[in-house]
Order: C-alpha cells, then sequence, then structure tokens
C-alpha cells in the first residue's frame, strides 16, 4: 500500500452537510476496498485566483489516504464523474514525507562502568 493525498475542490454553493457527507463517503469508500483513510484537512471557502468554470470561489478539502493504486485510480474515476467537484488531484506522497518511514535504529548503549573508572 502506498501513501496519497487527494485534494478535492467542491462548489462553493453546496451546502457544509453535502460536502462534509461526500468527503465521508470517499473515506468509506478507501476502507471498503482495503485501505486505510487518513486525516481530514477542511480549509473551508477560498477565493480562487481565477475564475473556474465560472465560478469564483471553492470549498477546499484535503484527505490523506494508504491504499493500492488500483484503488485510487477508480476513486479519480469517481470524483471526475462528480458533479460537486469543480477540481481535484491525487498525489502519491514520498515515504519520508507520509511518516512511513522506519523508526531510527538507536547505537547499542555500553554498558555502565563501576564509579571510579
Amino acid at each position: 500500500m502506498r501513501p496519497y493525498e487527494v485534494a478535492v475542490i467542491f462548489d462553493a454553493t453546496l451546502d457544509e452537510t453535502v460536502v462534509r457527507e461526500t468527503t465521508d463517503k470517499i473515506g468509506e469508500f478507501v476502507k471498503s476496498r482495503g485501505g486505510q483513510p487518513g486525516h481530514v484537512d477542511r480549509w473551508g471557502r477560498r477565493q480562487f485566483a481565477y475564475e473556474m468554470n465560472h465560478k469564483t470561489e471553492g470549498n477546499y478539502v484535503f484527505i490523506e489516504v494508504t491504499a493500492e493504486p488500483s484503488v485510487l485510480a477508480e476513486l479519480d474515476r469517481m470524483l471526475t464523474l462528480s458533479d460537486d467537484v469543480l477540481r481535484h488531484r491525487v498525489i502519491r506522497q514520498p515515504e519520508r514525507v507520509a511518516g512511513r518511514r522506519a523508526a531510527p535504529t538507536v547505537p547499542a548503549s555500553k554498558p555502565d562502568s563501576p564509579a571510579g573508572e
């Protein structure tokens, strides 16, 4: 399994409950396919730098996911077909960024020497 971050920009005219339900559905979808949904970072409503699909604002959500590539390919297709999503991006995270790096090894400590030496 590999670590990913899914960035989703929802239409700003959507109700917050719809955004939350869709985000929960993404997590459930990943979990049902054997993946592990992680932290969800909700940025809320933000102004665009330029107009996108005749809209000037969007609701930003970032979701950390650990899953197989085929699961994310299917999720990517799902988000492409959704009418509520203006844009999305699936980004594979490097192992060290995702916190999956092996724990650092601690050098073996020397036995305590007797006092006075």
